[in-house]
């Protein structure tokens, strides 16, 4: 059934279109930050502060065995980074929870999505002052700009429902990872320059970097001002049931707690999430431990990696369209399950590809980037067709909270295995069995029957 015509969650297709046109710009606003800060630069960057901080009588470049004191704790400068993605990762999982059931009480989304927008990228911004040992900044605001981040995605992605009828979905949001992939490559291509050629143009490496980090997060909220604007007119059409005569925050504990018990009655959409649990920890893995195995098994050298993960970057917008098309040929959950399945190639490939053979490693990158823009694009449209009407960012909050609060079940099995064997090659192949779980629930899932329990069908 098309819901256009039916439900005023999607009104008449000249205004779909002009609000789609206005919401696939927050994916290429705030990737910038994605790429450019999470991905490639502040962590080191942050590293070298730390270690600055703690042996500041010898260069960053030589190990540092002296510890900082993080709340009377002692941390290593070189665990610093990771530890603080940790916690920042962990405290989303649950701040997300709340700010989904807020956010489908707020009769103005986009403003909220505008609110949570621009603290990020202001707190993205300042990274531009984290200089010298002030690793203290760093850690704030990193965490504060990841809150943010996940917040916003929460009610970006709820407003998927709201913009779109059920036909249009898996091309929409195929559209905006798409636009995302292009936005946080171009950005990181010329920050990389910058980096790199930092010399030529009168900076220092340090001044380099927090310069690429300023830009980021500039970006992230200049382009914010598009979907803000585009979606003004977007109105939650009347609160959740739920607690309906209850303030905002007391009435969004209330729904929360309503969420939970009836998620039981929706099936398809939790066995759903718990297919995303494992296949999307397979996929965060293999992004996240690439440059390791690149370097550690492979032998490849920094500057290598860096042109592999702009290779994937643009890769990915080709990927992201390319499954949008498949998902219109064979359905969305086809498309998906056969993303798995070439997930599952990539890694036996990586499993056997010999040493130094940048060559092979550039066409294991093209691989990554199909599958990845696919996979990540026709999840979200999918699981945007299972969650009930009028409760999107609640339901969003889940699917956020799952990929974060999970998300370190993947590196886990990764490092353990790498300490039980010493084997990067053992290490990557262990995440097979996260795809063949995810790929299992996800062919349990019935999504026309879920559509129909969700009110959308």
């Amino acid at each position: 059934m098309n819901t256009a015509a039916a439900s005023p969650l999607a009104p008449d297709a000249a205004t779909r279109a002009r609000r789609q046109r206005s919401w696939y710009w927050y994916d290429w606003a705030n990737s910038a930050f994605v790429t450019t800060t999470s991905t490639v630069l502040f962590s080191p960057y942050l590293t070298s502060v730390a270690k600055a901080a703690a042996c500041p009588d010898q260069p960053t470049d030589v190990a540092c065995h002296a510890n900082l004191s993080v709340l009377g704790i002692p941390v290593s400068p070189g665990s610093l980074a990771p530890y603080t993605i940790t916690v920042s990762t962990i405290l989303s999982a649950v701040l997300l929870l709340l700010v989904g059931a807020i956010a489908d009480r707020v009769q103005r989304p986009s403003r909220l999505l505008g609110a949570f927008a621009w603290v990020g990228a202001a707190a993205a911004s300042a990274m531009f002052f984290v200089t010298g040992t002030n690793w203290q900044l760093g850690v704030v605001l990193l965490i504060i700009a990841n809150q943010c981040l996940g917040a916003s995605l929460v009610v970006y992605d709820g407003l998927l429902v709201r913009i779109s009828d059920e036909s249009e979905r898996d091309r929409v949001s195929s559209r905006g990872w798409a636009l995302g992939y292009l936005g946080g490559g171009l950005l990181l291509a010329a920050n990389l320059a910058v980096v790199t050629l930092h010399d030529k143009i009168g900076l220092s490496t340090g001044e380099a970097v927090r310069v690429s980090l300023l830009s980021a997060g500039l970006w992230w909220a200049i382009f914010t001002l598009i979907p803000v604007l585009g979606l003004k007119d977007v109105r939650h059409p009347e609160r959740p049931a739920a607690a309906s005569d209850a303030g905002t925050v007391r009435g969004s504990l209330r729904q929360l707690t309503s969420t939970f018990r009836q998620l039981k009655h929706y099936p398809d959409t939790l066995v759903f999430l718990l297919a995303y649990l494992f296949f999307n920890d397979g996929i965060q893995t293999v992004i996240v431990s690439a440059s390791l195995y690149g370097k550690e098994e492979l032998g490849f050298g920094d500057s290598q990696l860096i042109v592999t993960i702009l290779l994937v970057q643009f890769v990915a917008f080709l990927g992201a369209l390319l499954f949008g098309r498949l998902a219109a040929v064979m359905g969305a959950k086809k498309a998906i399950l056969l993303s798995l399945g070439l997930w599952t190639l990539v890694i036996a490939v990586a499993f056997f590809l010999p040493e130094k053979q940048f060559a092979l490693w550039l066409c294991l990158g093209v691989g990554i980037g199909i599958v990845l823009g696919g996979s990540q694009a026709l999840s979200r449209s999918v699981y945007s067709k299972l969650v009930p009407l009028g409760r999107e960012s609640e339901y969003f909050s889940l699917y956020q909270a799952m990929e974060r609060g999970t998300s370190w079940f993947g590196t886990l099995t990764f490092g353990l295995v790498h300490q039980l064997t010493g084997s990067y090659r053992l290490s990557i192949v262990a995440l097979v069995m996260f795809f063949a779980l995810g790929a299992y629930l996800l062919s349990r899932v019935d999504v026309e029957r879920g559509m129909a329990r969700a009110g959308q069908g």
